[in-house]
């Protein structure tokens, strides 16, 4: 395989075919992805940069050449993204503060309509203001996302008002970090009944409509300790956002014929509340001791669900692991 950059100019030099070889020269348009042209051949056989002197046997690759020509920038991708997320209903929970604000805030920018869900209905009040004064669209449901019938009435909302969901972001989740020997159980039951119960709950509100539809996207939110066991102090905590990655591994693998897409968020430290939900004193200092030193912006999770959502509805983008730089695990 040789790599010829989508350039032109710098085909003026390769050489012409010999026509006893043309038969093992075949242009691939798949090569292409990055901005590079990918020639596939045999001996020396090129394709030279007029095909004007090429046979009979090359016309079909030749034209899709000389069409790329024309379009050397291969494609206009911010447009074509943008267009891809104007427009969407996207419903999130945990859109209050840190990652659901942030990115109900971004996607807003970016043309959808967002639906946002939390307990705390004067903060979502404000976001919803702040962003149909920017010119976006917003509307704020109260929810508590451990509350089944809550949560299937945030699926209502959508549909009343704007007669469709697009896209559900489950994001709503707490981390209370302590030892399994402290015995926290009431700890234990809040984060089965958010982490794993409320995820459950929204695909169970969104996925009739999406079904309805032909067609929809389910984001959910996991964590880098879904991946990796944080222990002793995260175990409990690691076992819901392991589950929350099954769950949507499931989900694909049910209902991706239904044009379904499934997106598994795993960030690591973010800057959010999430790392105050910990009631044990030595837990909580180390925690936030761990954000302080490396915790990023929460936009940096909104942009990552926005690539998600913007591909085309042939791509589905299964997973993203969002770390700091300096995080080690």
């Amino acid at each position: 395989m040789t790599d010829v950059k989508a350039d032109p100019h710098r085909l003026r030099n390769i050489r012409k075919p010999t026509p006893k070889r043309h038969q093992s020269t075949i242009a691939r348009p798949h090569g292409l992805a990055h901005g590079r042209l990918v020639v596939c051949h045999q001996g020396d056989d090129v394709i030279d940069d007029n095909f004007s002197h090429v046979t009979e046997t090359f016309s079909h690759d030749l034209r899709l050449y000389q069409s790329l020509q024309s379009e050397v920038a291969l494609r206009p991708q911010g447009d074509i993204m943008t267009k891809n997320i104007e427009r969407k209903v996207v419903v999130i929970t945990g859109a209050s503060s840190g990652l659901g604000e942030s990115t109900a805030r971004h996607l807003a920018t970016r043309g959808a309509t967002m639906v946002l869900g939390a307990r705390r209905k004067d903060r979502l009040d404000l976001i919803a203001k702040d962003i149909r004064a920017n010119g976006g669209d917003a509307l704020a449901v109260e929810v508590d996302a451990t509350k089944r019938t809550q949560v299937e009435n945030l699926a209502k909302a959508a549909i009343d008002t704007y007669g469709k969901i697009d896209v559900w972001v489950n994001n709503a989740g707490i981390m209370p970090i302590a030892p399994l020997a402290q015995l926290r159980v009431d700890e234990w039951d809040r984060m089965i009944d958010l982490n794993i119960k409320g995820v459950l709950y929204g695909i169970a509100a969104a996925l009739p409509y999406m079904l309805k539809e032909n067609g929809g996207h389910i984001i959910n939110i996991a964590s880098v300790f879904g991946i990796k066991v944080f222990a002793p102090g995260g175990t409990v905590y690691c076992a819901t956002k392991a589950a929350v990655r099954s769950l949507t591994e499931g989900l694909r693998m049910e209902f991706h014929a239904n044009k379904i897409r499934t997106t598994i968020i795993s960030p690591g430290a973010v800057n959010s509340e999430l790392k105050e939900s910990t009631s044990d004193e030595a837990s909580s200092k180390a925690v936030d001791q761990l954000y302080k030193a490396w915790a990023i912006p929460a936009d940096s999770i909104a942009r990552a669900i926005a690539y998600a959502i913007e591909q085309p509805s042939d791509v589905d983008i299964n997973e993203i692991v969002v770390r700091p730089t300096v995080q080690d695990f």
